[in-house]
């Protein structure tokens, strides 16, 4: 069996599982957030139950809408904190004390190898870096859930994708993931599994390896894997004190398909508006005008994504007619940040850093784009009116990337200005 087949073997009480297959599986970790939240709440209302199935596998994070932006706002998220008083769960992070939910979840130890975890969003994928099965689901799902603790999923057919060779310099894992949906298309693998090897996955950091997991979902998968080995361990180590059993995919495990990726031949990629799987490298758009770069997000909001930044933007100024927006994925990253003098590498540059969170991301606050405005982000997705106006342009493109563009306010390669 491969990883995901094992993964929901372990969960349902069977033996083993085949693609295709149904199963009812327990559930390890459920996570919400403050916009999906109120909704799961408003459903665990119906339902009439008294108290959840467990309240130490429940996990609370307030990170899309902070602070609150508007009273409505600010109202259902107390509607979220009455319901975690009531329901005694202890695994809550308010505003400042925690930061966008993809991050803080493995920051926390709320993440381990061989875990079944479901989000009521849908870059719970994210976890399948640490060797989890983690996907999203909707918030009414979440309730029967937080009712039974378990939930029934459709065993997935997995594609193996296979890195030859090791990333060049300047070249990150959102490079590689942009290559990847671009070969697969947006909907290319969906309700597949993706199970992330080869030489230059091993030698990727954590980093890497959870923008790789999270951008899996913009190519349709269910879930995306990468094999839990020393850096998984050395990263889960202080985080929990939990015990977790690595599992690992059998060496004759049945995939739908292997693809196999040249990762030393890979250079910086970008995502043209408004569609993932239309990916350029970037000397085929260099010089491309922008008005707004964002380095943050669930996908690059992290000490990989920041240090590279600092280092193409220390001692210089982003052009004057551009703004750039950096927000850091947690607490945790925001305070080594300004340890490290990351952030006053950025504020000397005049970019803007905010606190921890989805922020411009989602397009509600914190950096919504206007008519005609065009952004360079390092984020997930590039939909009309994602980060805002449906009338802004959204190119996607890894955190090298975007620092290195707002030097002249045009997109450019990473390795040439270095």
């Amino acid at each position: 069996m491969n990883i995901f087949e094992k993964i929901l073997a372990r969960a349902s009480g069977r033996s083993e599982t085949r693609a295709g297959e149904i199963v009812d599986a327990k559930i390890d970790v459920a996570m919400i957030h403050d916009l999906t939240g109120p909704m799961t709440v408003q459903s665990w209302n119906k339902i009439g139950l008294d108290k959840v199935w467990d309240p130490n596998r429940i996990v609370v994070i307030f990170d899309h809408l902070v602070p609150p932006p508007t009273e409505q706002a600010a109202e259902l998220q107390n509607a979220v904190r009455k319901f975690v008083i009531d329901q005694h769960i202890t695994n809550f992070y308010e505003i400042g004390r925690g930061g966008v939910c993809h991050q803080v979840m493995p920051e926390k130890g709320h993440v381990k190898p061989s875990e079944v975890i479901v989000g009521a969003d849908s870059h719970t994928v994210t976890y399948g870096a640490f060797g989890a099965f983690a996907t999203g689901i909707g918030s009414t799902e979440m309730a029967a859930v937080f009712a039974t603790g378990r939930l029934w999923f459709r065993v997935p057919k997995v594609v193996k994708v296979e890195a030859r060779g090791v990333l060049s310099e300047f070249v990150m894992g959102k490079d590689f993931a942009l290559d990847v949906i671009g070969r697969l298309g947006v909907s290319g693998a969906n309700y597949r599994g993706l199970e992330f090897t080869g030489q230059a996955i091993d030698e990727m950091s954590i980093d890497g390896r959870m923008t790789l997991c999270n951008m899996s979902i913009e190519a349709g998968a269910k879930a995306g894997a990468v094999p839990p080995d020393s850096k998984t361990i050395n990263y889960l180590q202080g985080r929990t004190n939990a015990s977790f059993d690595p599992i690992l995919s059998d060496e004759d495990a049945h995939y739908e398909r292997t693809m196999l990726v040249d990762a030393a031949a890979l250079g910086p990629q970008v995502a043209l508006p408004s569609s993932l799987d239309q990916i350029r490298p970037v000397e085929k758009v260099e010089g491309i005008k922008v008005d707004q770069g964002f380095i943050g997000s669930c996908t690059n909001g992290r000490m990989e994504d920041y240090r590279i930044a600092a280092r193409i933007l220390r001692g210089r100024k982003i052009r004057s007619n551009v703004r750039l927006i950096i927000t850091p994925a947690s607490q945790e990253v925001y305070h080594q940040c300004l340890r490290e003098g990351l952030l006053e590498t950025f504020v000397e540059s005049n970019a803007i850093v905010t606190n921890p969170g989805c922020g411009a991301c989602i397009g509600v606050h914190l950096g919504v784009l206007g008519p005609r405005d065009v952004c360079i982000s390092s984020s997930n997705r590039n939909f009309v009116g994602r980060m805002g106006s449906r009338e802004a342009k959204i190119f996607l493109a890894s955190p090298a990337t975007v620092a290195a563009s707002m030097l002249k306010g045009e997109i450019r390669d990473p390795r040439s200005v270095s």
